[in-house]
């Protein structure tokens, strides 16, 4: 069809799809229940936005669903750990750098983890650095290292 023959404001705009890591989607029964939280919440917000007609508030509310759609439905819901010998998913560790600085902090699901609430994403450089060691080994952490104090 032609544009002459499309009415100004027929269309709605379309933004591109939130990117979607390439990871396994591992989350805590924590991250599950926040996904769930985002995606009843994307529900509403398009919902809403149909109901209201809101052309502007429409692209965006159809990208969060699809996102936390594409999110529900791949996660994968590890257990917590019952072995506290070897750093895995969802253990807490507090590890003491060189500078002495002492760090604790959940490894969490990618979409869960937020460093300012101390959890940091299984798939963050840190993390990989850490799984698999136990309390005592030295990790390296970018160009220096840190020391793991405690695995709870």
């Amino acid at each position: 069809m032609s544009r002459a023959f499309v009415k100004e404001g027929d269309e709605t705009e379309t933004l591109p799809d939130r990117p979607v890591s390439e990871h396994p989607n591992d989350v805590t029964r924590e991250g599950l229940e926040r996904i769930e939280a985002a995606l009843q919440s994307a529900q509403k917000a398009y919902a809403a936005a149909q109901e209201a007609g809101d052309r502007a508030a429409l692209p965006s509310a159809s990208r969060d669903l699809r996102y936390w759609t594409a999110r529900r439905s791949s996660a994968i819901v590890i257990p917590d750990p019952s072995d506290n010998s070897l750093i895995r998913f969802g253990h807490t560790v507090t590890i003491v750098r060189e500078d002495d600085r002492r760090q604790t902090f959940r490894i969490v699901g990618e979409d869960e983890a937020d460093p300012r609430q101390g959890t940091i994403s299984h798939v963050a450089p840190l993390a990989r650095a850490l799984f698999g060691k136990s309390v005592g080994e030295v990790i390296r952490i970018g160009d220096g290292e840190a020391q793991i104090l405690s695995i709870s």
